[in-house]
């Protein structure tokens, strides 16, 4: 009990250090850019547009509002990538740093997913936007989409710790990830329905973390359906194992990046 009070005031102490590096983490994300953090808007909007001619002719017969289906999963798909890749580079990313002052290093592996939220937060007001536009059904299950999406946060904060304890010692392990990030992306149903899927593939794709968070979201925000309690609790359980693996590995390991980085 002392030691979760300790870490919970360590957190406290160092608050508004993280709030300034998720500013600089935005800051440099869009440093040198003319449209600024207004790219956060944009970039979604013309990669659905784009996906949508390409794809929309072969799908829009099974997939009801199609531009809102293909921009919620390239959101929170994008979300995971993005916030897994920033998190697994932080320690090097902030090795001057952390080689002449004393903070928690898991601070900025957490900096680094938060200014991705911020982000896909941003991203979110695009969704909407959409639905208006293509005058989707707005239900008042669209807020239970909190759930799914504060699970994926902390899923992706536990997978960034695990994946940042093992780049430090294995530099390789960006290359790896990335060819893993795109049969991620290609098994997580995002441009294409489920339906047509094989029955007996099916429980592959539910394998599939990042399919599930996606799925979540669909149903709530797009389709407008109580959330599948047997599917949030499987969110829940990835979430949950990926955050305690990586506080393990952190911890662990952490004491020893000073001579790797």
């Amino acid at each position: 009990m002392t030691s979760i009070k300790q870490n919970i005031d360590n957190f406290l102490k160092y608050r508004y250090l993280l709030i300034e590096l998720v500013k600089k983490d935005i800051t440099i994300k869009y440093r040198r850019s003319v449209l600024g953090i207004f790219w956060s808007f944009l970039n979604p909007l013309l990669n659905m547009i784009i996906l949508t001619i390409i794809f929309s002719t072969l799908f829009k017969a099974d997939i009801v509002n199609y531009p809102v289906y293909l921009l919620i999963g390239r959101t929170v798909y994008t979300f995971f990538s993005a916030g897994t890749k920033g998190g697994m580079g932080s320690i090097q990313k902030n090795s001057a740093i952390i080689k002449k002052v004393y903070v928690p290093k898991y601070i900025y592996c957490l900096s680094s997913v938060l200014s991705e939220f911020v982000v896909f937060a941003i991203s979110c007001s695009v969704i909407f936007c959409v639905m208006l536009a293509t005058q989707c059904q707005f239900t008042w299950y669209i807020f239970t989409a909190i759930v799914p999406v504060s699970l994926l946060v902390i899923f992706i904060t536990g997978i960034s710790m695990i994946l940042t304890t093992i780049n430090v010692f294995f530099r390789d392990m960006g290359h790896l990830y990335g060819v893993f990030l795109t049969l991620i992306m290609w098994g997580s149903a995002i441009f294409y329905p489920i339906t047509i899927i094989p029955e007996s593939f099916i429980g592959v794709f539910y394998s599939n973390p990042v399919f599930v968070f996606i799925d979540l979201c669909r149903e709530s925000i797009l389709y407008g359906h109580a959330l599948n309690l047997e599917l949030v609790a499987y969110a829940s359980l990835w979430s949950l194992a990926s955050l305690l693996i990586g506080l393990f590995l952190f911890r662990k390991y952490q004491d020893k990046f000073i001579l790797y980085i």
